[in-house]
């Protein structure tokens, strides 16, 4: 091993035997005699461009304080969120700094053919694509320690898991959370994130035992969430946090480990160019949704100017480009979870002066039934979204899967007149899941 390992080694080729011609030696190649001698150039630290460019911003507004870091601006000399609070958000933002390093490793590829997770259950769903992968066990057992390290979670509730974990009784926060969206994306490096909402724990339920209670507490509507926010792993690592009093975007600077506020008091444009859907079901979308997409995109709509789309396939990635440049985020199927996912984007959008809908409700209006219960999202720019209400039929309630499956069958059977049992078909087919 220790040949293997030397640098002065110098193995023969088995692949090109050179009988005809001699090369003179080269030059042994040693690369920590190199370092010993050589003088890094000087070059721009990227935590320093970020300091620079909001002590510039800050300065031409009569601010003094310069820049801040997610645990300042959430501190006493900011938001001043609390200290229960604070102490939760440094435990979630050090999970999530975990994560973005887990995500960016070069072994996480192999993470699925050596785990032994192929047999894990989750709660998530049925279908095959929503499956946990190892990853996404991971990223649940990452955030899972770090509530519990904090001491102020009593519940959390999360994507991976099929009901709330009691934590402990004297926890005054519950979370509730997608642990890693988009993690099937992960071999093509496309960006996924992490979504949480943080509510208050419902003293009035402490007599219930704990499985009850943590239940019970899960559920609660999104209009009492106190705090909510994602990470964007992407070309940057970007947690998105609102407690109440604003959406703001802090961008993680690797070379001191803090999240530095990059984007203050985020305010999403009340219009945009841009909507973010999966045109691949064009022809499953009802018709007040085909017709609204047609419209904008040829500029026939109340605003006056094409459309364009841009879809990533990971929600996180959608929706904060969404927050930043305005537009709509949706996905019209019955497919993305009220909890976890649908309330805390929602409570977000909103503080940032834009609206989250099912196609008919204000998002956070709607009283959670199940842990995992699953809806229609549109999410964005408030006049988009009032637009797109007014089509009124935008909720795709045809599962593809299952469309293609029972309603052709039917029609066979009908035309040829025969009945189920000819062909040992049920009369009520096993449910399929679209793909």
């Amino acid at each position: 091993m220790q040949q293997l390992l030397s640098p002065f080694t110098s193995y023969p080729s088995t692949l090109f035997l050179l009988n005809s011609h001699s090369f003179p030696p080269k030059r042994q190649f040693c690369l920590r005699d190199s370092l010993s001698s050589y003088t890094p150039p000087k070059m721009a630290s990227f935590s320093g461009f970020i300091a620079k460019s909001q002590r510039e911003m800050t300065a031409a507004s009569g601010d003094t304080r310069g820049f801040s870091t997610l645990m300042e601006y959430a501190g006493k000399g900011g938001l001043d969120v609390g200290d229960e609070m604070l102490v939760l958000l440094y435990h979630i933002q050090y999970a999530c700094k975990r994560i973005a390093a887990l995500v960016a490793s070069p072994f996480n590829c192999a993470l699925g053919k050596h785990s032994g997770l192929t047999g894990v259950i989750s709660g998530a769903g049925d279908s095959d694509r929503d499956k946990p992968k190892p990853l996404d066990i991971m990223a649940n057992e990452i955030i899972l320690s770090s509530l519990k390290s904090s001491g102020n979670v009593s519940v959390m509730a999360s994507e991976e898991d099929d009901a709330p974990i009691w934590i402990t009784d004297n926890g005054p926060f519950v979370v509730v959370l997608d642990p890693l969206d988009g993690s099937r994306n992960i071999d093509a490096s496309i960006p996924t994130g992490t979504i949480f909402g943080i509510y208050k724990r419902l003293v009035e339920l402490d007599h219930l035992p704990p499985e009850e209670k943590a239940s019970l507490n899960s559920l609660q509507s999104g209009t009492r969430l106190v705090a909510a926010g994602y990470v964007l792993y992407s070309s940057a690592t970007i947690l998105c946090a609102s407690f109440g009093s604003g959406t703001h975007a802090f961008t993680l600077d690797h070379l001191t480990g803090d999240f530095i506020l990059t984007h203050p008091s985020i305010r999403i444009p009340p219009r945009g160019q841009i909507y973010s859907v999966n045109d691949a079901r064009y022809f499953d979308w009802p018709e007040g949704l085909r017709q609204y997409i047609d419209t904008v995109r040829q500029g026939k709509g109340k605003y006056p100017k094409k459309y364009s789309a841009r879809y990533i396939c990971s929600l996180v990635a959608d929706f904060h480009r969404t927050l930043l440049y305005g537009g709509i985020a949706m996905n019209p199927r019955n497919h993305l979870r009220l909890v976890y996912e649908a309330n805390p984007l929602s409570f977000l959008v909103e503080q940032a002066g834009g609206k989250g809908s099912d196609g008919k409700s204000r998002i956070l209006s709607i009283q959670p039934v199940k842990l995992h219960q699953r809806l229609p999202l549109f999410l964005g720019s408030l006049e988009d979204i009032e637009e797109l209400e007014s089509y009124r039929d935008i909720q795709q309630k045809v599962n593809p899967g299952m469309f293609s499956y029972k309603n052709f069958s039917r029609k066979i059977l009908k035309q040829n007149k025969f009945s189920p049992t000819s062909f040992n078909i049920r009369k009520h087919p096993k449910k399929h899941t679209s793909i």
